[in-house]
């Protein structure tokens, strides 16, 4: 990726998810860079603890449920008001609920499409006439939105509407000075994951990203402007593949869960070579 400087100090980013995994990653990168962060996430305690661990007067907390659709559409106004100004919205809150769509509650299958879909969407509208031209939208996706997973089905389609939504915002917004990138992580090592024993083996065949590692993809796509961005980069490559052909990806689908319940195995057991990009 060919890279532009960014003079990060004095940026504002809007986080969302903020307090741990991915989120509390991409926070703590923009702030060895300079910028301020406005951190945002459900639970108050968590949140606040994030904040007092980065020990930095460029963060702020903003407790806030993204489902919460009268505090949200509320959010990037106070963030000005706290901050002076908004250059960057990182969208990374996220919810899953695996298992077949028969065994999960309806409130279950609506938290998903809220959290994952809608309030990107509805943030993204609210948040847009406070950005200026050099400003960026991130929305954190997943290979899952361009593969569909077994016991995944309402994830993988909020994910792959959230990629369909930022191509489109970013032909919508051409011209006007933002950028708009959809990161898509395969597995990463987070708290996100949950009990490995719900995972879908698929999941495990790819190889596992860091955190950090993501983190750095989402600057790196901004100082970039780049419309999408596939972690691992070979995975990518090969979820592109399954989009457009799933008759072969069909076929290859034996093999990748073989070498994924091998890996899950591994990772279950806290194996030390287990598969990890850093």
């Amino acid at each position: 990726m060919e890279r532009k400087r960014i003079e990060w100090d004095g940026r504002v980013a809007l986080v969302t998810g903020a307090s741990s995994g991915i989120g509390l990653a991409v926070t703590q990168a923009l702030v060895r860079r300079g910028a301020r962060v406005a951190m945002v996430a459900r639970s108050r305690e968590r949140l606040d603890e994030a904040v007092h661990d980065l020990g930095s007067d460029r963060v702020a907390a903003f407790p806030l449920d993204v489902c919460d659709r009268v505090a949200l559409v509320k959010l990037p106004e106070r963030v000005v008001d706290r901050f002076g100004r908004l250059d960057c919205v990182v969208q990374s809150a996220g919810v899953n609920h695996r298992g077949a769509v028969a065994e999960r509650t309806i409130e279950e299958l609506g938290g998903i499409l809220d959290a994952n879909l809608v309030a990107p969407v509805l943030l993204t509208r609210v948040a847009l006439p406070f950005l200026k031209p050099g400003g960026a939208i991130v929305n954190i996706a997943s290979l899952a939105g361009k593969v569909p997973i077994r016991d995944e089905a309402t994830y993988s389609a909020s994910k792959a509407g959230l990629r369909a939504f930022g191509r489109a915002l970013g032909e919508e917004l051409r011209g006007s000075g933002l950028t708009v990138t959809t990161v898509c992580p395969g597995p990463v090592d987070t708290g996100f994951l949950g009990d490995a024993r719900d995972v879908p083996p698929i999941v495990f065949s790819q190889p596992m990203s860091s955190a950090a590692s993501v983190a750095d993809a989402v600057l790196a796509s901004i100082e970039s402007a780049r419309g999408e961005v596939d972690i691992p980069h070979l995975s990518g490559k090969l979820a592109t593949l399954g989009y457009l052909a799933p008759a072969l990806f069909s076929a290859l689908r034996p093999v990748l869960e073989r070498r994924g319940a091998r890996n899950k195995a591994r990772f279950m057991s806290g194996e030390p070579g287990r598969r990890r990009t850093s």
